[in-house]
């Protein structure tokens, strides 16, 4: 028995038939129309690109979920539970990232404090920014600053030294033996 759903060498069960004419479809899974749902995902979607490339572009600026949000016209707890569904790690956490990053090169470049690194990146605790550098880089600001003097700095391409030094993310970084370079 021949299903409507099939088309010229498909195969399909009686509940992907069903499946798709209840989304509108009409028994074709090429032309499958937009739903309301799947505009709000897509306008969800781009609001969170939004929200990522203004923290990639004001990381040094105070901001918090709430203010984020506003900017997009969302709740602060549904940013932070789209954020994390899109992105793999909360907003706070991707912001902390851009900031090591950027510390990173600062400190490689050798002409400021570990203080002045902190809050030139928009850090407003040393005691955060350090302990949150070690946990993503495995080594304090300090220690990185001093191995990078010690390793030669301008040895890399800065491209380059952006990626080989790249934070790792959720607590993965080795506790010693980190090289720079």
């Amino acid at each position: 028995m021949s299903s409507p759903c099939r088309g010229p060498g498909r195969r399909s069960s009686a509940a992907d038939c069903r499946a798709g004419r209840r989304a509108g479809v009409g028994g074709s899974w090429k032309h499958r129309t937009v739903t309301s749902s799947d505009a709000d995902r897509l306008r969800d979607l781009a609001r969170l690109r939004r929200v990522r490339d203004r923290m990639d572009r004001e990381f040094a600026q105070p901001l918090d979920v709430e203010a984020l949000a506003r900017g997009v016209h969302m709740s602060a707890g549904h940013l932070s539970r789209q954020f994390k569904q899109a992105f793999g790690e909360s907003p706070y956490s991707y912001l902390m990232t851009r900031r090591i990053e950027r510390a990173m090169a600062l400190l490689r470049r050798g002409d400021l404090s570990v203080t002045e690194v902190c809050f030139e990146v928009g850090s407003s605790s040393l005691g955060t920014f350090s302990t949150r550098f070690t946990e993503l880089v495995g080594m304090s600001p300090s220690e990185y600053a001093r191995r990078a003097r010690t390793a030669g700095a301008g040895e890399l391409p800065s491209c380059v030294a952006k990626q080989v030094t790249r934070p790792v993310r959720n607590r993965e970084a080795p506790v010693v033996g980190v090289p720079l370079a």
